[in-house]
């Protein structure tokens, strides 16, 4: 049931909001590309404003290889990595890459009965001369019609923006796919820029991550701030400059490493940049995964990794329509005798010692601070929901009413436990005598019940 209300959640919020994809063309020749395309359909024909940017990297390896043209990076662009040369000789080739990894996308969208446009929607102007270096054919985005590209979105319709742009004379420039998905986004106001390719993303173990890294339990990361990424980013460079074939524990030959580290890299980048240019969301997803679109983008957890500009989560005081999503959070809880039973009258009347942690609009954890006098504040009614236990959401609770209790000048909090003392202690409260508990509290301790008490001492 909480999966099918967070979906009408996501869908409530969402519907009507243009996202653009960026796919990676090895995708298109996995398996599950069919059912990838059926996922986009779906949410095109149900209101969201789907536009796709064809990735087609390996498409123009292969057919100027095919065809023994040979070609060459230059400096590195905006986005950190080398710019493919283009030549004039190599610019048809390059083009029929691009349109047939376009006509891919809308072979499948067909089958699904959604109309789809393949458009000259990007705007380019050449790179021209780089570092001494002649880019020939390879251009940048000078400009979207995000006019026309709305039309088409106005009318149920899928664009498709293949990694060519025209300039004004009609010159045709290959330009990266990251590029136009960037400025497509940006250009078009989008909610969300999901950056799907064939590969299963960073995870712990496989690289070094920061211990405040938000992961699930098969490793994959969660969520990412922006500093977050940042830090990230520079670790992997560090990384790749260092040539390291055994990164976070696990050791692999040196050159699948280093390939692993440049696609995270690329990806990394493109989401942070994303995020700068106003994109409230950016979703790096494995493509391969069947439904990994709807999960990431229907679910709190999701299936991918998120970088987000927004606020994603608060710790807000409690409100009177909160009562029943916490009462339903402690009740797992309040069985098992970790917590004390309350009520949902019990808690509406204390509500103003409450406070919930929202994940997008869903209340996730919760907890209390009860003032009991003498300088002394109760930590009580901590719960989180169980599915979302490798972020933390508890320590989080915990950490905003300390310093509630900081800010009303409580020079220590105490909480009464069963059989979750190593977790206090995890967090720096000490066992404490009961006798030290403010004398109210202690006039109703529950002798039957034997919980200890647990404190931590407040610095200003």
């Amino acid at each position: 049931m909480d999966a099918i209300r967070e979906a009408f959640q996501y869908r409530s919020r969402f519907e009507g909001s243009t996202m653009v994809f960026k796919i990676d063309f090895p995708v298109t020749e996995a398996p599950g590309f069919p059912y990838l395309m059926k996922d986009l359909a779906l949410l095109s024909k149900v209101g969201f404003r789907i536009a796709i940017v064809p990735g087609t990297r390996e498409a123009i390896d292969s057919a100027l290889k095919r065809h023994e043209i040979a070609y060459g990076y230059g400096a590195a662009s905006e986005s950190g990595e080398p710019a493919r040369i283009t030549a004039e000789r190599a610019m048809p080739f390059v083009e029929m890459a691009a349109f047939g990894a376009a006509t891919r996308f809308m072979t499948c969208l067909s089958a699904s009965r959604v109309d789809a446009v393949i458009g000259n929607f990007v705007r380019a102007r050449g790179l021209g001369v780089v570092g001494g270096v002649d880019m020939e054919r390879s251009g940048a985005v000078d400009k979207i019609y995000d006019k026309s590209i709305s039309r088409m979105l106005d009318l149920g319709a899928i664009p498709i923006l293949p990694c060519i742009g025209w300039s004004p004379t009609g010159k045709p420039y290959n330009v990266p796919s990251d590029e136009i998905a960037l400025a497509a986004s940006s250009a078009l106001g989008a909610a969300k820029l999901f950056i799907v390719s064939a590969w299963s993303g960073i995870r712990r173990g496989r690289f070094a991550l920061p211990e405040s890294v938000e992961t699930r339990e098969d490793g994959s990361i969660v969520r990412l701030t922006p500093q977050e990424a940042e830090a990230l980013i520079a670790s992997l460079c560090a990384e790749r400059a260092g040539g390291s074939e055994r990164i976070g524990g696990e050791a692999q030959s040196g050159e699948a490493r280093l390939d692993e580290a440049a696609l995270a890299l690329r990806e990394l980048r493109l989401a942070l940049r994303a995020s700068r240019a106003g994109v409230e969301r950016a979703h790096i997803i494995d493509g391969r995964e069947e439904g990994a679109v709807l999960q990431e983008l229907f679910s709190n957890l999701g299936a991918g990794t998120m970088v987000y500009a927004d606020e994603f989560e608060s710790i807000r005081p409690l409100r009177s329509r909160d009562v029943a999503d916490a009462l339903r959070l402690m009740e797992p809880f309040m069985r098992a005798g970790t917590l004390i039973r309350r009520s949902a009258e019990q808690i509406q009347e204390r509500k103003g010692d409450y406070a919930a942690l929202e994940l997008d609009g869903s209340i996730r954890a919760c907890g209390a601070l009860r003032d009991w006098g003498e300088g002394q504040g109760e930590i009580a009614a901590v719960a989180s929901d169980p599915r979302y236990s490798g972020m933390n959401l508890g320590r989080r609770i915990v950490g905003y009413l300390i310093d509630k209790a900081r800010r009303q000048n409580m020079r220590r909090v105490f909480a009464l436990t069963t059989c979750t003392q190593d977790w206090f202690e995890s967090l720096g409260f000490g066992e404490i005598p009961l006798d030290s508990l403010p004398a109210p509290k202690l006039l109703g301790y529950d002798k039957g019940r034997g919980s200890k008490a647990f404190a931590l001492e407040i610095t200003a």
